[in-house]
């Protein structure tokens, strides 16, 4: 049965606004999962089993007897920040919307389920994975922990991403590493607060904070190979202070980014270092939490090319294109990548599209039948018939 693309595209565009409208936010997707399950039922799965890792869904779909499984992946949570759109569509969580585009993603996954299921086209296994809590790291070490890989095994898998700034249907990827690791750390300093007016009473520590944020940076200036790519970013500084007493504790809270363990384990050795130092030069104390959230997503060269090749077939060469430079923003579709051979793509959402994690951000509807293709074509070009 052929798919009426018209139909489907009008299908996917109201679910991708039901979606968007309760957004939730990650292990607190009980609705988005129950919207999922059901629609894959109506599609005529049988094989649906609902929360994997907390809230995850994982559907498969069987044709033919080959032996080999692809898994297609996306992710279902929103964010903790207060949509400021207009549109019809737009959140009704207070403090909670899909930034990110991962309705979109989610509803693209949907329509690629749709149109295998009813039109086959392959020859093996297809698993569905839609994944909770995706922004801060943990839902796809959730599935996994809950058996993900010995339940419903697999060969390959592979993902989608929106991505702003690039045209609606094109197309992006690239062999090896295309997102870094995240780390996260957060320095503690202890000193004796007091008034402002007598700073020689006491140890406070504001000025030690100012003075250690500064030092962070030559981590990456001074201490990593200028050929090596590094960020650390101090993205809070909060002190227990007030506006006439010096504080005497202060906390520093940020993020690292990088693309090998080298140079993870480099930053934070630095770091542990830096902090120290500077504590101890103004007689105050330093603690260090330093954890590793996601690991970089490196793509699997035959595979990206196969993805490359499904794209440019699909859309056209000059719509598909080989991403110069890995982002130094990270995804945790990383942790698959990091057991079996894969590709992570980006879709464009548009050129004049607002950024990620921006309150204005809508994901574009023009691109979902364009990811839902992209999700079928790589099935049977992986999963081909005779």
């Amino acid at each position: 049965m052929t798919t009426d693309k018209d139909a489907l595209h009008a299908e996917m565009t109201a679910w991708r606004h039901n979606l968007h409208t309760y957004p939730e936010f990650g292990f607190e997707e009980q609705r988005t999962s129950a919207f999922v399950a059901a629609k894959l039922r109506e599609f005529g799965f049988d094989e649906i089993v609902e929360g994997v890792g907390g809230t995850g869904v994982v559907a498969t779909l069987k044709r033919g007897s080959g032996n080999r499984a692809i898994a297609l992946r996306a992710d279902m949570d929103a964010l903790r920040i207060s949509e400021q759109t207009t549109v019809p569509h737009r959140s009704q969580n207070p403090g909670v919307m899909h930034a990110c585009g991962h309705d979109g993603h989610t509803t693209m996954l949907l329509g690629a389920a749709k149109i295998l299921a009813g039109e086959g086209g392959f020859d093996g296994t297809v698993r569905f994975i839609f994944q909770p809590a995706e922004e801060w790291g943990k839902g796809a070490l959730a599935m996994i922990a809950d058996g993900l890989f010995e339940r419903f095994p697999f060969d390959e898998i592979y993902g989608i991403h929106n991505m702003p700034g690039i045209g609606v249907g094109s197309f992006q990827t690239r062999p090896d590493a295309i997102m870094s690791a995240e780390d996260n750390f957060e320095i503690t300093l202890t000193g004796v607060g007091g008034h402002a007016a007598r700073p020689h009473w006491g140890n406070e520590v504001l000025v030690a904070a100012c003075a250690l944020v500064t030092n962070l940076q030559t981590i990456v200036s001074r201490r990593l190979d200028p050929a090596d790519i590094g960020v650390v970013s101090v993205t809070e500084l909060i002190t227990d202070g007030t506006r006439n007493a010096l504080p005497g504790l202060a906390r520093i809270l940020g993020d690292a980014r990088s693309f090998s363990s080298e140079i993870s384990e480099t930053i934070e050795k630095q770091m542990r270092q830096i902090a120290e130092g500077t504590a101890m030069t103004y007689n105050v104390k330093a603690d260090v939490i330093y954890t590793r959230e996601f690991v970089p997503l490196m793509n699997d060269p035959v595979l990206a090319e196969e993805a490359l090749t499904v794209a440019r077939d699909l859309y056209g060469v000059s719509n598909v294109a080989i991403a110069s430079k890995p982002m130094t923003g990270s995804e945790d579709f990383a942790q698959f990548l990091s057991r079996v051979p894969g590709c992570f793509v980006f879709l464009g959402n548009g050129v004049h599209s607002p950024p990620l994690h921006n309150p204005t951000y809508d994901f574009n509807d023009a691109g979902l039948s364009h990811g839902a293709n992209f999700h079928a074509g790589i099935v049977r070009r992986r999963l081909h018939t005779g």
